[in-house]
């Protein structure tokens, strides 16, 4: 498969681990197919860029929409494995790395548990990570969705996305260079996950931002006082009577 409108970024990444990139116009998922190349240790390193995704999803089976030209859609395969224990902060480095790259271009995000980027309080980025895990270590497809072009016609999104040209205008092939760039520059993070998650909560700026909670089979979302992440991805909470609170990954959502 060819790069399309992105053989310059493979150019320019020549030589280095992420340089090998397929570009499709239409496909259902590119965290799927990135998948079914999990177990042929040739495909690390790979990213696959797809104009449209027909069935793009978020977290819990959340779909994730974007019309045809309006984002940077892209699951890249890491080059080398991971620790199984310490798959939970793949996609807190994802995020780190797309924060970085928006910010090359002028575009100030706010990270938010446990894998949106916020861009004036609404979202323009999500993460989503799929593993293939075997014994004690895992491969794995780092997907991301990042809003760069608002459309001419409204989505129909609740709540409302933002976009990156809401506040400078973005390349999305610049985009991706310097998010693989990111990627390259900052794979040794993998290791350490005590920096990772600290440097998650500096951009996230916790602790101290108030979170709205749902907790999976309940009716009624609760506020709480975010302090940080904890082992294993959870989030750290105080709740309104100064009680300490920790909800996990798989037990809930944010809503806005």
């Amino acid at each position: 498969m060819r790069a399309g409108p992105y053989e310059g970024v493979v150019a320019k990444l020549a030589g280095g681990p992420f340089a090998s990139i397929a570009y499709v116009e239409a496909t259902a998922s590119t965290n799927a197919d990135a998948a079914a190349l999990l177990d042929d240790e040739r495909s690390g390193g790979h990213t696959i860029v797809a104009e449209y995704q027909s069935r793009g999803a978020g977290r819990k089976g959340r779909a994730w929409l974007a019309p045809a030209g309006t984002a940077l859609l892209f699951t890249t395969i890491l080059p080398r494995a991971v620790a199984a224990d310490r798959l939970w902060l793949v996609p807190f480095w994802v995020a780190l790395s797309v924060r970085r790259a928006l910010l090359d271009f002028g575009v100030g995000t706010l990270l938010q548990w446990p894998n949106d980027l916020l861009l004036g309080g609404r979202k323009v980025a999500g993460v989503l990570c799929q593993s293939c895990v075997i014994g004690l270590e895992a491969r794995v497809a780092c997907g991301a969705g990042i809003n760069v072009r608002r459309p001419g016609t409204d989505p129909g999104i609740d709540p409302p996305p933002a976009f990156c040209d809401d506040v400078a205008a973005v390349e999305r092939a610049a985009l991706l260079h310097a998010v693989l760039g990111q990627y390259e520059r900052t794979l040794f993070m993998l290791d350490q996950p005590a920096r990772v998650a600290a440097e998650w909560d500096e951009a996230a700026s916790l602790p101290g931002r108030t979170y709205r909670i749902l907790l999976d089979g309940r009716d009624e979302p609760f506020e709480a006082i975010a302090q940080g992440l904890a082992e294993g991805g959870a989030l750290r909470l105080l709740r309104d009577d100064g009680s300490p609170a920790t909800v996990s990954l798989a037990d809930a959502r944010v809503l806005r």
